[in-house]
Order: C-alpha cells, then structure tokens, then sequence
C-alpha cells in the first residue's frame, strides 16, 4: 500500500513504538524513513537494532520538520508517498513554561509537512496526522470526547495541537491532500519519557523518590496502552476514510492518585524498599497546575464500528507490562535518568 512511509516523530515514545510495531509485527511491507530533530525527548535508544534487523525497510533521518527547505528535500530524495505525523512538543507543564517551542513545532512544523505533502500531491496517497484529546477541554463528572465534540483547548500545548488539527483538516477541504486524523487519549508504555505522569512515578517509586500528585489527584484520565494506539493509527491508515478524524481510547478512566497507588502496590509486590515502607508514603501532593483539565475520557465507539478496532489490553495488564519493562531495561532508564530528566524534575517539583 505505502512504499515509502515518513514517520516523523519515530525516535519519540510513540513514533518509536509505532515503527517497531509497524516493522516487527505488522503487515507493512514497504520503507519507513523516520525524521527526528533528536530534542530531549528523541531518543535513539528506542529503536536501538532496527537499522540492523531492517537494513531495506528503515533509514532515519536527523532533521527539524520547522526547516522547510529539508523537509522539501526529503520529500523529493526518498519519494515519500505517506506520511504519519507524531513530532510533537507534548508536554503540558514545559507548554505552560515556554509555549513559543510548542507554536514552532506544533503548528509551523506541522504546515511544513502539509504544505510539502501539498506540492507532491499526486504522489501522496496518505499523510495521518496524529493528535490527542486534550483539544476538546475539560469534561464534566459525565459525558464522553466525542469526532463531534467543540475544541476547547485550555493550555498552550492543546492549544497548539488544535491548530495542527485544524490545519489538517484544511489541507484536505481546501486541496484535496488525502487526510486522516485520530485524537488518542493519555498513553503509557514502554520507552516514554519520564516527564510523563506514569513513568515518573514508576522511576521515582523503584528508587524511593517522592511521588508528586498534583492537585487533590483527583484528576481523571483515559489511559491507553501505547501498542494498542498503535494498531488503531495503522488500522486508520489502512482503512480510514479520508477526511475522516477518528478518536482512539483505551477504556481505562482512572483517577491519577488510584493509579499512582496502583504502581505503588506493584511495585511493593515486586520489589520492597530498603526499609520496608509502603511505597504509598512516598506520596507527596503538590500545587496544581494551571489550566489543568479536570476529566478526560474517549468514545471511541467509530473507530470500533467503522473499521473494527478495539484495545488489547486492560489498565491491569497494561501497567504490569509497562512496570516490568522499566525494572528490565535499567540499562535505558540510567541513560535517561543522567540527562535532562533529574534537571527537569528537580527545576519543577523541587525533589
């Protein structure tokens, strides 16, 4: 179906997942060239054997989407004939911080790659544009994100991400580029970055570092596991309409202080403190966060009856995969965790 795929974003915790699935498990057949500026949270590690194991299929590309002239050139020399869009500034608390990154990235990265996918029109057969549902806003204690539901992004990086969105959309209404759009809700898994709430507190509890809830942690999110977000961006791609946006969920809504309780709990089974305290006195609640969306939660109910897809995996599973990757991979977490991860965590949360 796609010869040569560009997947930009593919060294990130997603992009990265997506390719590893795409080349180890899928039925894709043809090249994949991933572009990736290498920024904190690209990190080569995460497809570390791919360039061996897939010499004919996969070529990387180190390269900055908001540098149009390389992008144009990268079109041309490789042939592109799809696109799945993941690059992305995705982090709430760094949006709030310096939101003039995620307006550079978000919004003028992403009409590059339109806008050069608009100029090779008639050799595009595809260009997915990948987002999230934190431009919907807020919900109540009831209801559902739904394809239909207004945009109500309340901080910067939503806010940046909804204007992608838009802009996608735009291409396909005004010049006919083949769209696709689908809006995930919160992911976890393997190689995520640990600015993020889970493997945060995954990396912190396995080391007996303080656990920061913002808020009351009362705070609902649906959480998705990052292979299922996977099979759904393929499956849209494969058999998505045109023009199309599709939500994608996990089904799993928790409360971030019942999920953090949760990994305390795990990881208590699995590993005890040096001094036998349960992991949940490390639970340390801190101010919240502006802007910070009370409740999320997917209806993902059109991608499950238009194309047949639903996720694998519940939160309980999920999270016990996720946790055991973490405590097997020490070799990529200490990488990690000797960079800009303490810097940012001890900048934001003072520990």
């Amino acid at each position: 179906m796609y010869k040569n795929l560009l997947v930009t974003g593919g060294s990130g915790f997603i992009g990265a997942n997506f390719i590893r699935y795409l080349l180890e498990e899928s039925d894709f057949s043809g090249r994949i060239i991933n572009v990736d500026n290498l920024t904190y949270a690209g990190n080569p590690d995460n497809l570390t054997g791919t360039d061996e194991n897939f010499p004919e299929k996969y070529k990387f590309i180190k390269a900055d989407i908001c540098d149009k002239e390389e992008v144009t050139k990268i079109f041309t020399e490789y042939q592109i004939d799809s696109v799945c869009h993941f690059a992305a500034e995705s982090h709430v608390d760094r949006s709030i911080v310096k939101p003039d990154t995620f307006i550079q990235t978000n919004i003028v990265g992403t009409f590059n790659l339109l806008d050069v996918a608009r100029s090779h029109i008639d050799s595009i057969k595809l260009f997915h544009h990948v987002s999230t549902d934190e431009v919907f806003g807020s919900l109540g204690a009831e209801g559902f994100f739904t394809e239909e539901t207004s945009y109500k992004p309340n901080s910067p990086y939503a806010s940046s991400k909804a204007s992608s969105d838009h802009l996608a959309r735009a291409y396909y209404k005004t010049y006919n580029l083949p769209i696709t759009i689908s809006n995930c809700s919160n992911n976890y898994g393997p190689y995520q970055f640990p600015e993020k709430m889970i493997p945060l507190m995954i990396l912190n509890a396995i080391e007996g570092e303080s656990l920061p809830v913002y808020g009351d942690g009362l705070h609902v999110r649906d959480w998705l596991y990052v292979r299922d977000h996977c099979t759904a961006v393929w499956m849209i791609m494969k058999k998505g309409i045109h023009g199309e946006t599709y939500n994608v969920g996990g089904n799993n809504e928790l409360e971030n202080l019942k999920l953090v309780k949760m990994i305390c709990e795990i990881l208590d089974d699995n590993k005890k403190l040096p001094d036998n305290r349960p992991r949940r006195e490390l639970i340390k609640f801190v101010k919240d966060r502006p802007g910070h969306d009370r409740r999320y939660a997917i209806d993902f109910s059109k991608l499950k009856n238009t194309l047949g897809w639903s996720p694998e995996e519940s939160f309980e599973s999920g999270i016990k995969k996720t946790i055991q990757w973490y405590l097997q991979n020490t070799n990529w977490t200490d990488r990690i965790k000797s960079g800009e991860y303490l810097t940012w965590v001890k900048e934001h949360y003072g520990t």
